[in-house]
């Protein structure tokens, strides 16, 4: 019998340290996804608060993993341990071995490569020990920043889901406006990794929580 569920896991790079979301990271959590690009990216709540934050560590990622449809991680810097960002797996076909990978990086993390970092790092895992076949992205048309990540993994462009995503712009008073889009899908594969590494750079960026709420 196949697993049907990811299991509690830690994964480590040269700079970084991916492990499950803890209540401690409640604070920091909550202040990452209170930036004006994770508002704009992505279908995080705005603002958001740290009963927010709390119930997403203690409630929604624990159920989304119960239930085999995913994996939420905390991307944390291995010297210092601060938070930097998170990587989530989510609609998760575990007969075809395939998932769609998120990534939001924090706004005092950008720039040092660590979306890069942690979802070639993730991707690895996941074709090496859980045996995918297919990890899949979408990045909103105008998020230049994240597709520069999935590039830089070695992602390869599979088209345009038309007016599929909902961006957002916020107003000079502060409320947010639905702006409707485009996705750009990207997959990668097993045999796509080779040579990615060699790739990377300081590119980080936002694919959007479609299924937060």
């Amino acid at each position: 019998m196949t697993s049907s569920t990811f299991p509690t896991i830690s994964i480590s790079t040269e700079r970084l340290v991916l492990r499950p979301l803890d209540e401690d990271d409640v604070p920091a959590l909550a202040a990452m996804m209170n930036d004006e690009q994770v508002g704009a990216w992505t279908d995080v709540p705005q603002p958001f608060t740290e009963a927010g934050a709390r119930t997403w560590i203690t409630e929604y990622a624990p159920a989304e993993r119960a239930a085999g449809r995913g994996l939420d991680l905390a991307v944390t810097e291995f010297l210092t341990q601060r938070l930097v960002g998170i990587v989530q797996l989510g609609k998760t076909d575990w007969h075809v071995r395939a998932t769609e990978l998120s990534y939001i990086i924090a706004p005092w993390a950008r720039g040092e490569g660590y979306a890069s970092e942690a979802a070639l790092a993730t991707a690895r895992w996941l074709f090496g020990d859980q045996k995918f076949e297919r990890v899949e992205l979408r990045t909103a048309a105008d998020n230049t920043a994240s597709q520069q990540v999935a590039q830089k993994i070695g992602c390869i462009s599979e088209g345009v889901l038309r007016n599929a995503c909902i961006a957002h712009v916020r107003a000079e008073d502060g409320t947010w406006t639905d702006v409707r889009t485009d996705f750009i899908v990207w997959s990668l594969l097993p045999e796509d990794l080779e040579g990615a590494a060699d790739h990377l750079a300081d590119a980080d960026g936002f694919t959007t929580f479609t299924d937060w709420s």
